[in-house]
């Protein structure tokens, strides 16, 4: 089914639509932040969310568009979107466009916790030199759970520093020349663990999936990297480890999020953290224009879609 002549594709700013380049013949690009309602809700096939979009009462504002075609979200997480799509639409998630920027970041967690850089950059406010012992990232048993394009490209990067890499996903199998391990095996790999990393999606399986049993697991000195969503990981149950001494983390994301004044997490020791910043870099505009036009082009020339999630 090739678009019609007033089909309409929205972005969520500017800068997406200037630097889009071409469209197909019938195809109109529109900025639309879903603030407030579109103007031409019938023309509407192709909706891009705005990145960090929590929604709220503007989900409605997606239930107005009766023949849009695609949802298409910025984020390879889906959870929150799921409950909104209209029956007449499809999903599609963010899949290859945050994969090098989350696992750059779950690297960066990881040496900064075992390095001490922040500790180190502490210590230049105080004008104090102190040269001490650290921890190398290299011969550590990592453990990475989840095992999608994110996961892959984070056992990846890791296995160049030098590291031994197992990965952990719903259901065992032989991939990319990996033995996966399923997440029942999770509590026996935990035992000779020495950094965990998350980047598995929120699912009713997942939520908690890191709880007070497999943290206890974790050889002392452990490192819990998560990127992935803060409900994974069982919040109380860390806070205890950590203000025991026994655990290390690294965190871009909590439970709750964003992280409240006065929250343990604030001040917890062995802990390094950033505001839920994995997919946040100059990458993310040109790699989320490169989905599109894959999208808009599958639209105009009647293909199925890429990324879709199953609601």
């Amino acid at each position: 089914m090739s678009a019609n002549p007033r089909t309409v594709v929205t972005l969520p700013f500017a800068e997406l639509v200037d630097r889009f380049g071409p469209v197909p013949d019938g195809v109109e690009l529109e900025v639309w932040d879903l603030e407030e309602p579109h103007e031409r809700p019938n023309d509407i096939a192709i909706t891009l969310l705005p990145f960090y979009f929590q929604g709220r009462h503007r989900w409605q504002y997606v239930h107005d568009l009766p023949n849009l075609r695609l949802l298409q979200l910025p984020s390879a997480g889906y959870e929150h979107a799921v409950p909104h799509v209209p029956a007449h639409a499809q999903l599609a998630n963010g899949r290859g466009i945050h994969d090098d920027e989350t696992a750059e970041l779950a690297v960066g967690l990881a040496l900064t916790a075992l390095r001490e850089i922040g500790q180190f950059q502490i210590d230049r406010t105080n004008q104090v030199w102190d040269v001490r012992k650290t921890r190398s990232l290299a011969d550590r048993r990592v453990t990475v759970v989840g095992y999608g394009a994110i996961g892959g490209a984070i056992a990846t990067r890791f296995e160049a520093f030098r590291t031994d890499v197992t990965v952990v996903a719903r259901t065992a199998r032989e991939q990319d020349g990996r033995q996966v391990h399923a997440f029942d095996e999770l509590p026996e790999l935990a035992r000779s663990t020495d950094v965990l990393v998350l980047i598995a999606p929120l699912t009713d399986e997942t939520e908690h999936l890191v709880d007070a049993a497999l943290l206890a697991a974790l050889p002392d000195g452990a490192l819990v990297v998560n990127v992935a969503r803060g409900k994974v990981v069982d919040t109380d149950a860390l806070v205890a480890e950590l203000l025991a001494g026994r655990l290390s983390a690294g965190l871009d994301v909590t439970d709750p999020e964003p992280l409240p004044p006065g929250h343990p997490l604030w001040t917890t020791p062995n802990t390094v953290l950033t505001p839920h910043v994995g997919g946040n870099t100059d990458l993310s505009v040109p790699r989320s224009i490169e989905l599109m036009r894959r999208q808009v082009s599958a639209l105009a020339e009647g293909r199925p879609f890429e990324n879709l999630i199953q609601t």
